[in-house]
């Protein structure tokens, strides 16, 4: 059974913050193996002083939907101050963290191995704050679920930075969220903090090795976000996200959300055309099944959409940004009058923002191929590769 980093911290006494007011950003994640929550423990802990939660987006207890904070309040289990750090920039949560008054931050929260999972970006504002403010940051790591064994996807350029992607990684990095952050302490952080670099520590787990699955670790999967129900869904998230950029829903109001992708135009031949043409664009490792969905809320909330769902036959060779251009590069094709970029009332440029350039929006609307689209970040995703290599804890087939 793995021990994640938190496990490790307790088993020493809290010895990292010992006679520190001590706040964590966490959620509904944040739990030990028996799923006690660690705000619980510590808070009944007396060899930690914790006095402060923050909580990122679908807020600390994760009663929040997409977009949305559970705002500041006292939580009502343990009276401690609550702070809501989603959906603010750098200035506001230095801010923040100096009115709770805490002398150590730490983040505890299961991430799902793509650049565009909020909760990342959190964690990087709370590390940069900590360096501004010169306050020791923990990150008590956690496995990746999808393995962490090669990166895929373009990397994020200049310009289009926003809560979905702030710096230049890749769309899916294979970091643990410890080794995210000795990586954006090094290269990125000194330039938001004026020069200064965190005091940071990551708490490792031990006998998590690269390439583990997450079902083979032993510790429980509580959904990251109310729409990350189960692994089959982060395994398809990394990629069939990208549909939150277009017209089509990504299956938010439905109970496969990310693996359900429909719309009221699509009918039998998406599904029917991907299938056949598995080899032509390079797709391993899933099938498509049609199918015909009622969402209860977002996109078409209480319409009949047709479309398909995306399904996982083998997670080692399947990946979800060659299956999400394959199918954009279809539907643009079979549905050349109702496919689009923008639904009403959305972002027109989410789907540069999510995947961290036009290349893949001006590339399915110039008519070309999932292989050329693929191969068009593969210069860049070699660098961020070599970069990512210098910051890796965890070795694949070797215990850390």
């Amino acid at each position: 059974m793995v021990q994640t980093g938190f496990d490790r911290f307790a088993a020493d006494g809290y010895q990292l913050v010992a006679g520190k007011k001590f706040g964590i950003i966490a959620n509904p994640t944040t739990i030990v193996h028996d799923l006690t929550h660690e705000v619980d423990i510590m808070h009944a802990a007396a060899n930690v002083e914790l006095t402060a939660v923050f909580g990122p987006e679908h807020g600390f207890r994760g009663t929040a939907q997409a977009g949305g904070g559970q705002g500041a309040y006292t939580d009502p289990k343990t009276g401690l101050p609550v702070y809501d750090m989603y959906g603010i920039g750098l200035a506001d949560t230095v801010a923040l963290v100096r009115q709770s008054g805490v002398q150590a931050l730490g983040f505890d929260i299961q991430d799902v191995g793509a650049r565009f999972y909020t909760y990342t970006w959190t964690m990087y504002l709370g590390l940069t704050a900590a360096a501004v403010l010169g306050i020791p940051f923990l990150v008590l790591d956690r496995p990746n679920p999808l393995g962490g064994v090669a990166p895929s996807g373009p990397v994020m350029h200049p310009g289009l930075e926003s809560f979905v992607g702030m710096k230049p990684i890749c769309q899916q990095h294979a970091m643990t969220i410890g080794e995210l952050a000795l990586l954006f302490n090094d290269r990125f952080v000194p330039a938001d903090a004026g020069g200064a670099k965190a005091e940071l520590t990551v708490v490792p787990m031990r006998d998590w090795r690269r390439g583990m699955s997450y079902d083979r670790t032993g510790l429980p999967w509580v959904l990251p976000s109310p729409n990350m129900p189960t692994l089959d869904t982060a395994s398809v998230y990394y990629g069939l996200c990208l549909f939150e950029g277009t017209n089509l829903s990504e299956g938010r109001g439905t109970t496969r959300p990310f693996e359900l992708i429909t719309a009221p135009y699509i009918d039998y031949r998406w599904a029917d055309t991907l299938n056949a043409e598995l080899d032509t664009n390079g797709l391993r490792g899933t099938r498509f099944r049609e199918e015909y969905v009622l969402p209860t809320f977002d996109k078409y909330a209480n319409t009949v959409c047709g479309g398909l769902q995306c399904t996982v036959t083998d997670r080692d060779s399947f990946d979800a940004i060659t299956a999400a251009v394959a199918m954009l590069v279809t539907a643009r094709r079979l549905y050349p009058d109702a496919f689009g970029w923008q639904y009403p009332g959305r972002d027109p440029l989410w789907v540069d923002r999510l995947s961290g350039s036009d290349w893949i929006r001006t590339s399915v609307d110039a008519g070309m191929g999932t292989a050329e689209i693929v191969a068009g970040w593969q210069a860049e995703l070699a660098e961020f590769a070599r970069l990512r290599t210098e910051y890796l804890i965890y070795r694949e087939g070797d215990p850390p």
